[in-house]
Order: structure tokens, then sequence, then C-alpha cells
């Protein structure tokens, strides 16, 4: 029996509710993400045309705040130690994560669940408190050239912190000390799904550790790679509190990033315009390695 042509009309299209309906649903958090992000996002654009120093009228700039940033090697500088600081940040905990996790799954230690609480402590510690035990532990009297000298490396000692040559590599380390807890996780994570059947059915073949890590683990996690490269790496071009507590951007320039500049334009400075140019080239460029990194993981895991 056929049913009604009334009936059958109004079954037409996808089942649940209509789709005016969902928008319905999706619109509270649309409006705190558009009131919160979008709209500074916007209106940082719409500064970035106009020279303005916070208190006096604008004045009609146009492109030119990006020629300026382009142009002026202080700033191209701060976005060159920010790829810099991406290899600390996101390329560095990466290798080490990827070490850490496969051995701890491999051997199964007792207390994991400590562990991994221990290694993602730094996350939860507030970045002030990162930041100045970590000055005192390079100043020139401080844990590491106390350590230094205490087995006859005297001539490595320095001020790390105001070395032109170290002050960045120094603050990377604090970086990839930082991230590499994070990144340990989320493999570990990712490691505790994987079918024990195919590390079976590899050690059957004779795969010895390191081919089953190399055919079965890698290709298991990228999906958590990705993730953890996203983190990271969106770690390493919006860090500013770092920068801040440690060295300011010195000795010289030799530590100034993208997000010191933001607010060394706009509140020290007195550059509105050009601190939100910065900050809008910042977010393309973050956006750009985001949406990659994506799409490669997505491609792969595919």
């Amino acid at each position: 029996m056929s049913p009604a042509p009334g009936r059958a009309r109004r079954q037409v299209g996808p089942p649940g509710e209509p789709r005016r309906i969902g928008y319905l649903f999706v619109l509270p958090a649309f409006a705190v993400y558009a009131a919160f992000a979008l709209y500074p996002l916007l209106k940082a654009v719409y500064l970035s045309l106009w020279n303005w120093d916070g208190l006096t009228l604008a004045t009609w700039a146009g492109l030119s705040n990006y020629a300026d940033v382009l142009g002026d090697d202080r700033l191209r500088g701060a976005f060159g130690h920010a790829l810099v600081l991406m290899v600390f940040f996101a390329v560095l905990p990466l290798l080490v994560g990827l070490v850490l996790a496969a051995v701890l799954h491999r051997s199964q230690v007792r207390g994991l669940g400590f562990f991994r609480t221990v290694v993602f402590l730094p996350q939860v510690v507030a970045m002030v408190v990162i930041a100045v035990a970590w000055r005192r532990i390079y100043a020139p009297g401080g844990s590491l050239n106390s350590l230094l000298g205490a087995v006859g490396l005297e001539s490595w000692t320095r001020g790390w912190l105001g070395d032109y040559t170290f002050a960045l590599p120094a603050v990377g380390v604090v970086g990839t000390w930082l991230e590499s807890g994070l990144v340990t996780v989320l493999l570990l994570a990712g490691m505790s799904r994987i079918p024990k059947e195919l590390y079976e059915a590899a050690r059957l073949d004779g795969a010895g550790p390191i081919r089953e890590f190399l055919g079965v683990t890698l290709p298991s996690i990228r999906a958590e790679i990705a993730v953890a490269l996203t983190l990271t790496v969106i770690a390493a071009l919006k860090t500013f509190d770092l920068i801040y507590l440690t060295t300011a951007g010195g000795p010289g320039h030799s530590t100034t990033v993208p997000s010191y500049e933001v607010y060394r334009q706009a509140f020290e400075i007195g550059q509105v315009g050009l601190a939100s140019t910065i900050g809008v080239i910042l977010t393309v460029i973050i956006f750009a390695i985001s949406f990659v990194i994506t799409r490669i993981g997505d491609r792969v895991t595919d």
C-alpha cells in the first residue's frame, strides 16, 4: 500500500530536525564567538589601516603599515625569531614526545598515570612562575652555571639570557621543556588505542622494536601528531609572557617576537595601527600554518 501523497511530501529531505532548528542551537555559541573573537579580529584589521596613537584622532594610512612591517628589520627579525622558536616549541617536543611515549607504551611501566601527571604539570603552572624559575636557573650565579662549574666546564658559563647568541635558544629550551609533556600525553593517548593484534602480526613477521614503531605505531598516531603540532606551533608563534618576563626582547632585539612587538608598539611607542598590523599578519600566519597541518593530517589519516 503506497503512502498518502501528503505524507510522502512531508518525508522528503534528511531525517531529523529542520536545518533552521540546527542554526538556532548553534546561534548562542556563535554569538559568543563572534563577540569575543570575530569582532576583535575585524576591529584589528580596521585599525591596521590607520595611523593612531590611541589618544588623538587617527589618520588614514591604507596599506602603509603593512609596508612598514615588511621594510623594518626589527619587525621582520621578530617573525624570524618566531620561526626559530617553532623548532624549540614544536619540532623538538615532538621528537622527545615520540621517544618517551614509544618507550613508555612498549615497556608498560608501573605508575604510568602518575608519570602522565608529572610530565603534564608544566601546562597547568602559571607562566609567570615558569619564567621566574628559569630566569633564576639562567642567571650568572644560577643553577645552570653552578652545575657547569661543578663538572669543570667553567668556560661554558655565561649570562645566558644576556648573551646575543644564546638568549633565543635559551628561551627556546624553556619552550621545549614546557611542551614536551603535552606532546607525550597526546601521543600516549593515541598509542593506547592501537589494537594489540597489529603488534602481534608485526612480531610474527619478524619485526623488531624499530620496525614496529615505524610500521605500526607511527602510522596509527598521525592524527595525534597533527594535533600536537598545531597546538605547539600556535604556542610558539603567540608566545609573549615568557619573552616579556625573561628577556623583554633583549639583549638588543635578539629575542623580540611578534606578540611582544604588538605590546611594544601599542603601549610603549603609541603606534596602535602598526601594532594591529603586526597582530593581523601574525594571525594570518597562524591560520595558514594550522590549515596546512590540518590538511596534511586529514590526508594521511584518510
